[in-house]
């Protein structure tokens, strides 16, 4: 569960604006998540999540800059792939077509397997657009998805 929730969370500081704890505690419990602002505070430590000022000269909180590893301790699950509903390819790039909304939580799920192919992710909110190496590192990868999807 605590995978889930700091996906969800990343994901949310990710789509919004967020100012505060209580804010992100709210957003979190709208989606399901009973959390304490102890959980919520522990979880922005972990995921060395910041705040940092907005040009409006208020706060909000960042994710951590891709220099800096995050020790989620997150997996590529089957949560994840069951989020996944398409895969295709053309050349060096491949496109997953997730469940609306959770594009974002899978591309982080495929930023921490850390592959070498994986030149990067760009997420939408139902589309992730990965990036590889070449076209042989796109089959293999769509390959990869592909049987992933179909363990499940």
């Amino acid at each position: 569960m605590k995978k889930i929730r700091q996906r969800k969370l990343l994901e949310l500081i990710s789509q919004f604006e967020i100012e505060t704890q209580d804010e992100l505690i709210s957003r979190l419990r709208e989606n399901g998540f009973a959390v304490t602002q102890a959980t919520v505070s522990r979880d922005i430590r972990e995921l060395k999540i910041a705040k940092m000022t907005t040009g409006k000269g208020t706060y909000r909180y960042v994710l951590p800059r891709a220099s800096e590893p995050i020790d989620t301790g997150m997996k590529f699950t089957s949560t994840m792939t069951e989020s996944i509903v398409s895969v295709d390819h053309a050349c060096n790039i491949i496109v997953l077509k997730t469940s609306p909304g959770l594009a974002n939580a899978v591309a982080v799920g495929i930023d921490s397997m850390n592959m070498p192919q994986i030149l990067g992710c760009v997420a939408g909110d139902d589309t992730i657009i990965v990036v590889s190496r070449d076209e042989e590192c796109a089959n293999q990868i769509a390959d990869r998805f592909h049987d992933l999807m179909n363990q499940i």
